[in-house]
């Protein structure tokens, strides 16, 4: 059975509509700075995971009571003054810890945006797989600070706002494998910036490269059809994101994710080839496959392939009117 796919967006007006701004988890609130607020709040939930994503107009203060026994990991996208949590002054795309059954206190001194997901603390091991300092339930029952890398923070960060776009467009259930890889997608945007502020992790055994890669080959024919993300394939392979990456580059000269995206490339064009035109379509098959920026899939697919996907799946563009043709 799979799971359902909860979404709530709502605009703000005024600040007691910030109470929930962690989907399930309530919040204290009081305004700083002058003005009605205004602002977006969106929730995504999938099970016991969630992500929501905040926007406002003017400071405020925020105070959580430790009364939620689930961990709250987050993010700053935007601000326009200085906001701290605790002591510590947060940056751009810097990320935040808030661990189960732990007071919260914020503030933002301007008009802000952030992101926070919410999960059971048991997820931990499941969710950042493969990347043993974040995989240890116990690496995340102190509260902590990770100062994001300038170029790596705004990446994740727009990726985040993405996917959260996305999802808000498709409320409904999702078949268990697709759940996970969504959940496992959001997580690694907050990973990207926790492991930037690590120091380097150079010890250890590196295993067989080509060894490594058969396992994950197998691993991948296994999965069958549905997608797969990087930290699924860490955490099945007991290795680090590093090692893997190491290990696609050295055998493909290419890292895991270009691989993975060729890998899904490819399964859509099987696809695609073998559907009969009006069986299905080219979006519908995009996104079974992982690929939810239909116009960058587009790209991806042209510039591997040297033709569009609907000219696989039989159907071509009519140069008068626009209209879809069958390909004789």
């Amino acid at each position: 059975m799979g799971q359902f796919l909860l979404v709530d967006s709502k605009k703000l007006d005024g600040f007691e509509g910030l109470h929930q701004a962690v989907h399930g988890s309530h919040v204290d609130v009081m305004q700083l700075g002058r003005g009605r607020l205004r602002g977006t709040l969106s929730h995504i939930g999938i099970g016991e995971f969630s992500l929501s994503i905040g926007t406002f107009n003017v400071g405020m203060r925020t105070q959580r009571v430790s009364s939620d026994d689930k961990l709250i990991i987050g993010m700053l996208l935007a601000a326009e003054d200085r906001v701290a949590h605790w002591s510590f002054d947060m940056q751009l795309n810097d990320v935040l810890v808030i661990p189960p059954l732990l007071d919260h206190d914020g503030v933002f001194h301007g008009a802000s945006a952030y992101a926070a997901m919410r999960f059971d603390l048991a997820e931990v091991e499941s969710l950042f797989g493969g990347e043993a300092r974040l995989c240890d339930p116990e690496t995340w029952r102190s509260r902590g600070h990770f100062r994001a890398d300038i170029e790596s923070g705004a990446i994740a960060s727009r990726r985040l706002v993405r996917i959260m776009s996305h999802l808000r467009t498709r409320a409904g259930s999702l078949t268990p494998s697709t759940a996970d890889f969504w959940k496992r997608s959001i997580v690694e945007c907050m990973a990207a910036n926790v492991m930037s502020s690590l120091p380097p992790d150079d010890i250890g055994w590196l295993p067989s490269a080509r060894r490594m890669i058969r396992r994950v080959e197998d691993y991948l024919d296994e999965a069958g059809t549905r997608p797969v993300h990087v930290s699924e394939i860490c955490a099945a392979m007991s290795v680090s994101r590093r090692t893997l990456h190491r290990a696609f580059q050295e055998v493909f000269g290419l890292g895991p994710v270009s691989f993975l995206r060729h890998k899904r490339l490819c399964a859509v064009h099987s696809i695609l080839r073998e559907s009969a035109p009006g069986s299905t379509t080219v979006s519908a098959v995009a996104m079974q496959q992982g690929f939810y920026e239909l116009g960058r899939f587009s790209q991806y697919y042209f510039a591997m392939f040297g033709e569009r996907p609907s000219q696989t799946l039989g159907i071509m563009t009519s140069p008068v009117g626009g209209a879809d043709i069958v390909r004789a």
